[in-house]
């Protein structure tokens, strides 16, 4: 691995693989144990990678992303992904590379089943940014609390859950 250290005595890792580091041990050590599950590595601790309080370095306007999934009696399955890419070149508009955390969950709430069963959360983060919700599941719950993450919905959600609903229901 590989540090780099700006004159202002900030640390940085240049190494993109361990980019994830920057983020905590927990966000790396979930970014290792995915890669393992991926390349179909066996003893894999997925203990670890399922563990909602693993998933905290994620902060929403609602409180910590584990704590969250907690609170919403979210069990956590795979895939699970905790990825850096690094800036592609220097026309990118923003600057800087990009942290993604995507998972999959089943959540015991009330809300419709293709958001709480096999619901896709995506979140991202440029260097210097706070996270940002991706996936319209991931948008709910850093919007509203947990127990009312689909109750609460703007009334057009409201419209599109029901679409939703009626194409399963048929």
């Amino acid at each position: 691995m590989t540090w780099e250290v700006a004159p202002d005595g900030t640390v940085k890792i240049v190494a993109p693989y361990a980019k994830p580091m920057e983020l905590g041990w927990q966000a790396f050590a979930l970014s290792l144990i995915a890669d393992e599950v991926t390349n179909g590595e066996s003893g894999v601790n997925r203990h670890f990678l399922h563990n909602p309080a693993n998933f905290n370095f994620v902060t929403t306007a609602q409180g910590k992303l584990g704590d969250l999934l907690r609170r919403g009696r979210c069990s956590i399955d795979e895939p699970v992904g905790v990825h850096y890419s690094p800036m592609i070149d220097e026309q990118q508009t923003v600057k800087g590379g990009l942290w993604r955390v995507g998972l999959s969950v089943d959540c015991n709430v009330p809300g419709p089943s293709y958001f709480t069963r096999d619901g896709v959360i995506i979140f991202e983060k440029r260097e210097g940014q706070d996270w940002e919700p991706q996936s319209f599941f991931a948008k709910v719950i850093a919007t509203y609390a947990p127990g009312s993450w689909f109750e609460l919905a703007d009334p057009k959600d409201q419209e599109a859950f029901e679409a939703g609903r009626k194409v399963l229901s048929k």
